[in-house]
């Protein structure tokens, strides 16, 4: 934390209504470059039950003329010594000229009130009702009468939780309201995202995160693990019902939220923010991640709604070939071994600057609606929408005897149809490989690039199928909806699938296309393109589920999500098929059980699975393959 001196604000032209929340700051220690360029302005912003909010405002020193505020709500912290000295997205923003706000919302750091994970929608019926969406209207409606030189037009941004909370505001936008940037915001957490895969627990990052944002409001908690490997520290904890009992106690609202809703009943709908977004009046530019590990889905989703409603054609989109936040990263040239052969987030920065600059400085906007960076091939695209259906054909990859995987579907039903294995609680699949150290609090940082990991750490295990095509003879490139159709069967009455789409690059170096692709460690190397995770007791119902019929063959679809990837000639194609992924994904008992959250130790089983791919029985991946 930088250190700040504080002055008075009475020598800022600040109207009277500020004095006495507010006081003014000048940034000490703040990136080289930046000294002194702005006047710092802490003010305690009233809401309109009478909660007051934690809110820094960063006023240029040099340009006095009117300057539209960029803004941004945080549960995370805003006490950074100027705007962008952590990092180096705002530079072109800074250059261009703005007042910059951050605030900590309801509950966080010095902001008062409660803090609420994911707080839902007020009900409008009630007029004493708060949310973020009524939080963001009162600050703005606070920040146009009380911070000087301001020129009446507000763009909101921030990625993730951040992101959510501009959604959030656009459910009720303040007029002055003219631009938001999502980047990476949550959707639903019960179907995807944080909290949840298709009704599967994301238990590791969901412990860290509770513990994280629920134990002290005045700053992120780390939570002390007695040794590194987290994969072991997890498996030695237990069923999930050991979490209250050893270490939270029943005091974390968010854990107790996870045990008393284990299906997606309304607590869930309720805090579902894409389910009530029909339209805006707002310009929205989405940002997604093809490699984000918390919320691939959210900004797609949320771009895909609003999408329906978009007369006024003021929804956009950008994916490209980042991690979560990796469009702020220096150059977002690589990740992890993958290099993308240009500078990436650079170019996306580029588009956020022009993009605020014509909503909020009225500068000119050449701006496709769709703007997508298609991996393997490394160039962007501009698409009308994304995905699009124009041009591509939905082509099913097909799993076959052994491990082979072709677009010839199975020619007939034979009696060993099947690929088996035995799946068991007690010796899960890492999800990454170990040791597996904290998620959010490891300096190494590899929780940020594990879905670019080499998939061969998983190699020869018995309980993780694998099937490959031969050697592509063209490039294949797939646009848009990725689904994987499983028919599959358990001895147990529960089951988790997980589906991987796996690039593998050759081992001739002749194939190589540029000097990475051909380095040592890239031949052979497994990079996941696409992947998720069902539990299989929600086959019919997220709301109702329902055991599983032991030993019956049962199809699955599973959405891999959206994704622009050429697959190259020289490589394969490859697909895995497992049922654990630890500890990313809580171990399902594999019998079935009410509440897998209440779940005692005995209830975990071993149990045999089985993909088919018989004639009438044919698992396959479904490319959007493009035409």
């Amino acid at each position: 934390m930088n250190s700040r001196t504080i002055v008075s604000i009475a020598c800022v032209a600040v109207a009277a209504g500020a004095l006495g929340y507010a006081a003014r700051q000048t940034g000490q220690g703040s990136a080289p470059g930046r000294e002194n360029r702005f006047e710092m302005i802490h003010a305690m912003v009233p809401m309109r039950d009478g909660v007051k909010l934690e809110t820094d405002i960063y006023v240029p020193k040099s340009n006095h003329a009117p300057l539209p505020m960029l803004f941004v709500r945080t549960p995370y912290g805003v006490r950074d010594a100027e705007p962008g000295a952590k990092s180096s997205i705002w530079d072109g923003l800074i250059a261009d000229g703005y007042i910059f706000v951050e605030q900590n919302i309801r509950g966080r750091f010095k902001s008062e009130g409660t803090f609420v994970m994911l707080r839902p929608p007020r009900d409008k019926g009630d007029p004493k009702s708060i949310d973020e969406a009524t939080d963001a209207y009162d600050t703005i409606e606070w920040l146009l009468h009380n911070v000087p030189n301001n020129n009446g037009r507000v763009g909101m941004h921030g990625g993730s939780y951040d992101a959510w909370t501009q959604v959030m505001a656009l459910l009720e936008p303040h007029p002055a309201l003219k631009a938001v940037n999502e980047a990476a915001s949550p959707s639903d957490m019960f179907l995807n995202d944080d909290d949840h895969h298709n009704g599967a627990f994301r238990f590791a990052y969901s412990f860290e995160y509770v513990a994280m944002m629920e134990g002290d409001k005045d700053k992120k908690v780390e939570f002390q693990y007695d040794q590194y490997d987290t994969y072991a520290w997890f498996l030695d904890l237990g069923a999930l019902s050991h979490v209250n009992e050893r270490y939270f106690h029943g005091q974390k609202p968010s854990w107790n939220d996870y045990v008393e809703h284990p299906n997606r009943d309304e607590f869930w709908k309720r805090s579902a923010v894409g389910t009530y977004l029909e339209r805006t009046t707002v310009p929205n530019l989405n940002v997604a991640g093809l490699w984000d590990q918390e919320d691939l889905v959210g900004p797609l989703e949320i771009y895909s709604r609003l999408e329906k409603n978009d007369a006024s054609h003021i929804n956009y989109v950008i994916v490209g070939p980042w991690n979560h936040g990796g469009w702020g990263d220096k150059t977002g040239r690589k990740l992890g071994a993958i290099d993308f052969g240009s500078d990436t987030a650079k170019e996306y920065r580029d588009i956020q600057r022009r993009w605020f600059a014509h909503w909020l400085h009225d500068r000119p906007l050449d701006l496709p609606e769709a703007t997508v960076f298609e991996t393997g091939s490394n160039r962007w695209k501009k698409l009308e929408a994304f995905p699009r259906e124009a041009g591509i054909a939905k082509r099913p990859l097909y799993l076959h005897a052994g491990g082979k995987a072709s677009f010839d579907p199975p020619a007939e039903d034979a009696a060993q149809g099947f690929d088996a294995y035995v799946s068991d609680p007690a010796n899960p699949v890492p999800y990454r490989r170990r040791p597996i150290g904290p998620t959010f609090f490891d300096p190494e940082h590899p929780w940020r690039t594990w879905l670019v990991e080499d998939q061969r750490f998983v190699e020869g295990r018995p309980d993780v199928l694998t099937w490959q095509t031969e050697v592509l003879d063209r490039d294949i490139t797939v646009e848009g909806d990725i689904v994987a159709e499983l028919f599959a069967s358990t001895s147990g009455t529960d089951s988790d699938w997980v589906v991987k789409l796996i690039d593998v690059y050759p081992e001739d170096k002749s194939w190589a296309k540029n000097d990475d692709a051909g380095a040592p460690e890239m031949r052979g190397y497994q990079l996941m393109i696409a992947n998720d995770v069902f539990r299989a007791r929600y086959r019919n119902s997220f709301e109702h589920p329902e055991p599983v019929p032991a030993n019956e063959v049962v199809k699955y679809t599973i959405d891999l999500h959206p994704n622009a990837h050429a697959f190259q000639r020289g490589h394969r194609i490859m697909v895995q098929v497992q049922s654990t992924w630890f500890p990313l994904i809580d171990r399902n008992p594999q019998k079935y059980v009410d509440n897998i959250y209440k779940a005692q130790d005995p209830d975990f089983t071993k149990a045999t699975q089985r993909i088919y791919r018989t004639r009438t029985a044919s698992s396959s991946i479904v490319l959007p393959v493009l035409e």
